[in-house]
């Protein structure tokens, strides 16, 4: 039924595109997963005086937490 159609966005500056919403998730979860382990990870290497190792680690850490808590918030598109 043609008429039942949706007339197209005029794409006006105050619009969204959609799925922003979900990519500044994803990426908010993947900066706050750096920073905060990075952090932790900052702060066992002042306690162990160690050189930046745990807070690589902790960085790395929290790039694999930020990708399993995406995958696990927003899934696979369908």
């Amino acid at each position: 039924m043609a008429g039942d159609q949706k007339p197209p966005s005029t794409g006006g500056p105050g619009d969204v595109p959609p799925g922003a919403g979900q990519g500044w998730t994803a990426l908010s979860y993947l900066i706050a997963g750096m920073l905060v382990w990075g952090f932790i990870g900052w702060l066992v290497d002042r306690w162990l005086e160690t050189d930046g190792i745990a807070t690589g680690i902790g960085i790395v850490l929290g790039m694999a937490g930020g990708i399993i808590l995406v995958v696990r918030k927003l899934g696979t598109p369908q």
